[in-house]
This record gives structure tokens, sequence and C-alpha cells, in this order.
């Protein structure tokens, strides 16, 4: 009896360490193989996308003037919805609302009949990178001075004329000793010229 149950007591003592031995391992890589997924997939919104904006001033006849903030992509269409729609003197016409709007554009929508003038040659070099549209009297071409208010093709001539003879001007109010242009005429155009 003595010899079985010492047996009996040494198979029970070897065979339960030997069951957790194998069922721990079993265990853990259970449990390691749970978390694994978890561990490998990335966190929701690690990078998150930010909408850029552009601004952009309305100007002209719309009904609120002003800077306006715009998503990327925007169009014209939406820069003037922003602005309140057109008023209804403006020239929708003159506007093209398919066009992609781009950031710090200034978008000017003119009256119906109203007579956009374009920046010039001279326009552009009186300019500079100042953003202004006066034009120069000492680089304007006859075309260009007549784009000034009160000058037709007469008047433009008189000024290259007295360009010629006397050299260039050294001020704008020199202006006014051309011949056919008095005070009244350079008071109309005063504000659109320059003299580089």
């Amino acid at each position: 009896m003595i010899p079985a149950a010492a047996i009996a007591l040494l198979m029970i003592y070897f065979f339960f360490p030997q069951e957790k031995a194998e069922t721990t391992p079993a265990a853990s890589l259970e449990l390691i193989s749970a978390e694994s997924p978890q561990q490998t997939e990335p966190p929701e919104n690690e990078n998150p996308v930010i909408e850029s904006k552009l601004m952009i001033d309305m100007k002209g006849q719309v009904v609120s003037p002003g800077v306006y903030e715009l998503p990327a992509g925007s169009r014209m269409q939406d820069a003037v919805d922003a602005a309140g729609g057109f008023t209804p003197e403006a020239d929708s016409r003159a506007i093209n609302l398919a066009l992609i709007v781009v950031d710090e554009t200034s978008l000017y929508v003119p009256a119906a009949g109203e007579e956009i003038v374009l920046p010039t040659a001279a326009q552009q070099t009186a300019s500079g990178s100042g953003g202004s549209t006066l034009i120069n009297i000492n680089l304007a071409t006859e075309t260009e001075l007549m784009e000034l208010p009160g000058i037709g093709p007469s008047k433009a001539a008189a000024i290259l004329a007295y360009r010629e003879e006397a050299g260039s001007f050294k001020t704008p109010e020199e202006l006014t000793e051309v011949t056919g242009i008095g005070d009244k005429t350079f008071e109309q155009l005063k504000d659109f010229i320059v003299v580089k």
C-alpha cells in the first residue's frame, strides 16, 4: 500500500506542474494574438485633413463689399454669393462666374455701362509692384493717353508733341501747359496720372 500511495503522490506532483507549464504558454499566446490586431491598426484620425481657406476682396456692385473667407476650390459665383449677390446696377456679364478663385484675389463687379480700363504697359511701369493703375504720362502712347478722362485724339497728340519739344514732364501739373488742356481737364485726370 505504501509504495502504491507513494507512486500516486509522485504522479500527482509531477503531473499538475506539467499541465500548468503546458497551459500557461498557450494562454499567453492566445492573449498576444488577441492583442496583436489592436497594436498593428493605426489610430483613427491620426492625420486629420485640414481644409485650406482662401481670402478674396469683393468690390463694386455687390450687396456687401468686403473681404471674405472661402473654402479652397471656390468659384467666382461663390464669392459673389458670399458678398450678398449682385446689386441691381451690376453688369453680371462682365464677370466669369465659373472661374476658380485664387487666394488674395480682388474682384471688382462693374455697373452696367461702366467702362473698365485694363492696366497697360505704361500703367504697369508706373505702378511697379504697388498695384496702382496710374498712367505714366512720360511713357504713355497716344492710345494709352486717350484712356484718360477728357483726353481725345487731338489732346493726346498735343501731349506727345509737348513731350518731344520740352522733354519729360517734371510734375503732373505741367500737363496744363499743353495746348488744349486747361485746369478743368486736369482736374478730371489728375488722379489717374503719375510722372516718373
